[in-house]
C-alpha cells in the first residue's frame, strides 16, 4: 500500500487521539503508541484495524521501546511519513508542592522522551521528505511560576528549532505545536472556554499539508477567552 503513514505517542487519548483520528481521516494509515494498551487497540480499531492502524505500547523514556516502535511501524507499513512527539503530562505549579520522583519522570517524558522520538524516526523521515512534530505549549512561550511544565516546554521548543536546523536541506519538514488550555484529560478541572482535542488536530493537518516547500515551524493556539 502506498498511503502515506503518520506516528503518533501519546495517542490513546487527548490531542494524540484526535490527531489519530484526523490523520485516519485524511488518508493516512496511522502508528499508535503509548503506555495504554487496552485504549490503544480500541483506538486502532475503530480506524480500520490491522490494515490502517497499528497499537504499540510504548514508553517513550525507554529507548528499546522507542526503537521497537519505529522498526514494528516499517515492518507494518514500510515507511513513515509523519512522526509527531506529542507524549507528555504536568501537575502542579510549585517547586516544593511535588516530589522530586514526579519532577524526574516529568523532564524525561516531556523532554527525554520527545527526544528519542526525534533521534528513532529521523532516519525513515529522511528517505521519505517527511515530517517532524513536536508537542510544545503555550508554557514554553511564558514563564509559569514554579512550573517545572513550563521549563520543559521551553526546552522542546528549543529541540524543535535545533531539530529544524539539523534537518535543514534534507526536504524533512518540521512544526512545533503549541496549544493553550485545552480540554483534554491533562487538566484535572474542567472548564468553558477551553480548546478542543480536535482543535488543535486541524492545526495539525493544516501544518502537515501544506505543499512540500512550506514548512510551517510553530502553531501556538490559544482559545479567545485565554489572557495569557
Amino acid at each position: 500500500m502506498s498511503d502515506p503513514v503518520f506516528l503518533i505517542t501519546g495517542a490513546s487519548s487527548g490531542i494524540g487521539a484526535a490527531t489519530a483520528r484526523a490523520a485516519a481521516g485524511a488518508g493516512y494509515r496511522v502508528v499508535l503508541a503509548a503506555r495504554s494498551t487496552e485504549r490503544l487497540t480500541a483506538l486502532a480499531d475503530e480506524l480500520g484495524g490491522p490494515e490502517r492502524a497499528l497499537a504499540l505500547t510504548c514508553d517513550v523514556t525507554e529507548w528499546p521501546d522507542q526503537e521497537a516502535m519505529v522498526t514494528h511501524a516499517l515492518q507494518r507499513f514500510g515507511r513513515l511519513d509523519v512522526a509527531f512527539a506529542n507524549a507528555g503530562f504536568g501537575r502542579g505549579r510549585s517547586f516544593l508542592g511535588g516530589t522530586p520522583e514526579r519532577m524526574r519522570d516529568m523532564v524525561l517524558t516531556n523532554v527525554y522522551g520527545a527526544a528519542l522520538t526525534v533521534r528513532a524516526t529521523i532516519p525513515a523521515l529522511k528517505e521519505a521528505s517527511g515530517h517532524m512534530l513536536l508537542t510544545g505549549s503555550v508554557a514554553g512561550h511564558r514563564v509559569l511560576p514554579g512550573s517545572m511544565y513550563s521549563a520543559t516546554k521551553w526546552a522542546v521548543g528549543a529541540m524543535a528549532e535545533s531539530v529544524r536546523q539539523e534537518l535543514n536541506g534534507t526536504g524533512v519538514r518540521v512544526t512545533l505545536i503549541s496549544p493553550g488550555q485545552v480540554d483534554t484529560p491533562f487538566f484535572a478541572e474542567r472548564e468553558a472556554g477551553r480548546l478542543q482535542a480536535d482543535d488543535i488536530a486541524r492545526a495539525i493537518m493544516f501544518a502537515v499539508s501544506e505543499p512540500p516547500h512550506v514548512d510551517v515551524n510553530e502553531i501556538l493556539v490559544r482559545p479567545t477567552a485565554q489572557d495569557g
